[in-house]
């Protein structure tokens, strides 16, 4: 498979207020964000031009910038208007959308209160699965990890901020390597949280259960689908999973803006079926996305 650079590519950029080209939204080498991980994103998804719950996004980007104590210059309503612009200037309807908000180069040092906070949008339209489609039917393959999810007191839990994703890319490096999709981990407690970027359901007979949202992200799509699945009057119950619990699942699911409803066919050496539950929300989740 050829790889196509993030940084060779065709198309506009938002970049701090203004749109330029694709290849010349650059930052320098000495740039706080990349040296000590001041930064926070958010990943969405445009079906038929419309960002989903583009709203919430933005109001999270900001949400997690104040967590780690970066103020982002930009209202949600000028995010809006930057992710709409983007949308048409690259003339894209289905397309996934990265904004992003980083500390400069201005201080190099843990303390860096008088960086500015760079602020950029972008979108593309070929990267139509996070997952490999064609386990649709059957599920991807996880494997538990031996790496945890930080207590909310020794890491920022509650934003989406990028220092937290270094120990997934560690973790689905080692996984892949494997031969799995991606990975089960579970927090420091040792209960089951969720995946390396999406989040953990399952189903027991009949009740649909995912991990309570104390240690890490609460997904956008997460809460999407147990909003669904109460309008489809599926019992729903956020609760303690322990991993012992998923070999009595009867199905298991992630859930992302990029993953969108994934199944799960295998974790270590438990399997699980494509079951009815799963196929409901999936495809209540897929109609919602596009206004069906």
């Amino acid at each position: 498979m050829t790889l196509i650079p993030f940084d060779d590519r065709d198309g506009t950029i938002w970049f701090n207020g203004k749109l330029v080209p694709w290849r010349e939204a650059k930052i320098h080498t000495i740039s706080h964000g990349l040296h000590y991980a001041s930064c926070v994103f958010e990943g969405e998804r445009a079906y038929n031009g419309k960002i989903f719950k583009s709203r919430e996004h933005s109001e999270r980007l900001i949400r997690s910038a104040n967590i780690l104590d970066m103020e982002i210059p930009y209202s949600v309503d000028e995010l809006e208007k930057a992710k709409a612009q983007i949308l048409k200037e690259n003339n894209l309807q289905d397309a996934y959308v990265r904004v992003a908000a980083f500390r400069g180069s201005e201080q190099m040092g843990v303390s860096a209160a008088n960086t500015k906070t760079n602020v950029v949008a972008a979108c593309w339209g070929d990267w139509a699965s996070y997952f490999d489609p064609h386990k649709r039917d059957n599920g991807i393959v996880l494997k538990t990890s031996k790496w945890r999810k930080p207590a909310p007191d020794t890491a920022p839990t509650e934003s989406k901020a990028s220092a937290l994703y270094a120990v997934g890319t560690i973790v689905k490096h080692s996984m892949e390597r494997e031969g799995a999709d991606d990975a089960l981990m579970l927090d420091y407690r040792g209960q089951v949280a969720e995946a390396t970027g999406a989040n953990f359901f399952m189903v027991r007979n009949g009740v649909l259960k995912t991990p309570i949202a104390d240690c890490f992200l609460n997904g956008i799509t997460r809460q999407t689908v147990i909003q669904l699945a109460k309008d489809l009057s599926i019992p729903v119950e956020e609760t303690v999973i322990m991993p012992e619990e998923i070999k009595n699942a009867d199905e298991v699911f992630l859930t992302g803006t990029a993953a969108e409803i994934t199944a799960v066919g295998k974790i270590d050496d438990m399997t699980f079926t494509v079951g009815p539950i799963t196929k409901k929300i999936r495809e209540a989740y897929a109609a919602m996305v596009r206004g069906e």
